[in-house]
């Protein structure tokens, strides 16, 4: 069930230059928000801004009522999103969207990939998957060391591995030519550029891995009003923000193929 929220932040942490994090607090009985899911945030106070931004849902405490919200500054509507401060409220649409499919055998290996802001929805997965028995490989990818935020965060969670193009951190390149991405998985779950995830499909693809891609499409309504956000699919067009953002890659071979 959706709700329309004033959340409380209780936390603001800047990760970088270019990323921020946002701890918020329901105050009363919080929807429960799966893995992959987003929310649309109102952003007060910017003319320039007449519509809400959707962001990627990095952390969930079901039983404290906080969500986390890790932020890249990219325009506008981030810029002013990073003023805000310990005490502000925040009023939220959420929780939106479809989730990764989380339903996976204790035996699963499975493979996290993400790159850049794809990062975020990745920590509430992992976690997840671990309540499930899954301890899985997390790959992250970024530049260079900085445009990886919040990284050691996933250490608790699983192997963590890290690409970068400048080879600041762990392995000098892309995140397909680490060799930990070669490995042998029963699933790989994907958020980030979307060059890297439509690489990361076709060799899952060719390797006969399930796999499920979460798109970063620009999104207005995030229910499937506008249809800003449509892609083509094997299925015909769908609403990233309704009927993804996460999505089998089985249904999406016009997607990775182009």
């Amino acid at each position: 069930m959706k709700e329309i929220h004033n959340f409380t932040i209780i936390s603001r942490e800047q990760l970088g230059e270019k990323y921020f994090r946002l701890v918020l607090q329901h105050g009363g009985k919080m929807q429960p928000v799966a893995p992959g899911q987003f929310v649309e945030v109102q952003v007060d106070g910017c003319r320039e801004v007449m519509l809400r931004r959707p962001i990627s849902v990095h952390d969930v405490d079901q039983q404290a009522g906080t969500m986390s919200l890790l932020i890249q500054i990219v325009g506008n509507g981030t810029r002013k999103l990073a003023e805000l401060k310990e005490g502000d409220k925040l009023n939220v649409v959420y929780p939106l969207g479809n989730g990764f499919s989380t339903d996976v055998a204790a035996s699963s290996h499975a493979l996290l990939v993400g790159g850049g802001a794809g990062i975020a929805p990745l920590l509430h997965l992992a976690k997840v998957l671990g309540t499930r028995g899954v301890k899985p490989t997390i790959l992250l990818g970024g530049r260079t060391a900085g445009l990886i935020p919040a990284r050691d965060d996933f250490k608790p969670y699983g192997e963590l591995c890290i690409a970068t193009d400048d080879g600041a951190l762990g392995h000098k390149g892309l995140v397909i030519s680490h060799p930990a991405f070669s490995g042998q998985y029963d699933i790989i779950y994907t958020c980030g550029p979307t060059p890297m995830m439509k690489a990361v499909a076709r060799s899952a693809a060719e390797r006969g891995i399930r796999c499920e891609v979460s798109l970063e499409n620009m999104m207005a309504c995030g229910v499937g009003a506008c249809l800003c956000c449509v892609t083509d699919t094997d299925e015909g067009h769908r609403c990233v923000c309704k009927d993804g953002p996460v999505f089998d890659i089985t249904t999406m071979k016009k997607w990775y193929q182009c």
